[in-house]
């Protein structure tokens, strides 16, 4: 263990796994141990493990609010459901739906969300939200308006690494008392792309069934219900190769292997390939950086107007204004994705 990170009892139960049954995929780790840090805390804010683009400022919240109306507006005001999945805090479904009803949009609010202790903060944000552990259980009745924002970058990712002896998966197995990454005994040539096969020993793939069954399902459902998605996270529109997960405690990077079950895991998210799925199921697919499209969205204007109502916080309201839409913040790294219906009005701020 490094960093002075105390070892946690899921590490433990690792290595019993481990020691009984053999190396576990890399998936399974990510996903026990991600399944252990969300349901134990609230991992926001100063006090928490990282700060997420709601916290950093309500114009987000609020250019997200904007996006669905002007949609809704377009699509004809039908009777449409918010729908946020892993909605942190509340604070952006708070910011989005208090945009939303300056247009006369006021729809219930549906929550996935797995978190006693999240959810306790969302119902004490936003009144009487209703709950699901999965989006089996959104109404079926009507059009959805969805926002996943770092929602994805959390599922469990597979990866693939190649090898002297072709493409294997990648495994978690110890080194005495250490985890160590290991190649796994079976070839897995045919789970790489044609045109990826091709690479030096070393090179690692990752892919995420959770992410590409998420995005299906919600395609498939407003593809016959009507309403729209909006993903944010950060991640590419190209794909490649190359290993992205990470591990955030207290706002700092450490090991991956340093405290399972007490940080955040995480990995950049393939908008390449999630285009294509829900491109697959009929939906009209946009993509962005989050910086041209929250200016496009007008949040430049919206930072002058909150400015001008409030001098004294002037220079907070600039230094989040770009810290969300500065290339060298969040700007270019993390991307927007907006599914729509085939025939229906486009999102806007996509060129």
């Amino acid at each position: 263990m490094t960093g002075g990170i105390q070892p946690t009892d899921l590490a433990a139960t690792f290595r019993r796994l481990i020691e009984r049954h053999g190396p576990m995929p890399v998936s399974r780790y990510m996903g026990e141990s991600n399944a252990r840090y969300y349901t134990s805390r609230d991992p926001l804010g100063a006090q928490g493990d990282f700060t997420t683009a709601p916290e950093i400022s309500q114009m987000f919240g609020e250019m997200v609010g904007l996006w669905l109306a002007d949609l809704w507006s377009r699509s004809g005001r039908p009777d449409a459901a918010y729908v946020e999945l892993g909605p942190g805090r509340g604070t952006l479904a708070r910011d989005a739906l208090r945009a939303m009803a300056s247009t006369g949009l006021n729809p219930p609010v549906h929550l996935v969300e797995g978190s006693d202790a999240l959810r306790g903060a969302q119902a004490a944000a936003l009144g009487a939200p209703q709950f699901h552990d999965t989006i089996d259980t959104l109404p079926e009745d009507r059009p959805l308006y969805i926002v996943a924002n770092e929602f994805l970058d959390a599922l469990p990712i597979r990866q693939l690494v190649m090898t002297d002896k072709g493409w294997r998966e990648r495994m978690v197995a110890l080194d005495g008392d250490g985890f160590v990454f290991a190649a796994g005994p079976s070839p897995m040539d045919d789970a790489v792309p044609a045109q990826q096969r091709s690479q030096p020993v070393g090179t690692v793939i990752e892919t995420c069934p959770g992410a590409a069954a998420t995005v299906a399902g919600i395609a498939q459902r407003i593809d016959v219900q009507g309403g729209a998605a909006l993903f944010i996270d950060y991640g590419y529109l190209e794909a490649r190769t190359g290993e992205t997960m990470q591990a955030i405690r207290r706002h700092e990077k450490v090991g991956l292997f340093d405290a399972p079950g007490d940080m955040d895991l995480t990995a950049h998210v393939d908008f390449a390939t999630l285009a294509k799925v829900a491109a697959r199921e009929g939906l009209a697919v946009a993509t962005a950086a989050q910086g041209s499209w929250l200016t496009a969205m007008g949040i430049g204007l919206r930072a002058q107007s909150l400015s001008s109502k409030s001098p004294a916080h002037a220079k907070a309201i600039s230094e989040a204004h770009d810290r969300l839409v500065a290339p060298a913040h969040m700007g270019d790294l993390f991307k927007v994705m907006a599914l729509t219906p085939r025939n229906a009005p486009r999102g806007a701020g996509f060129g």
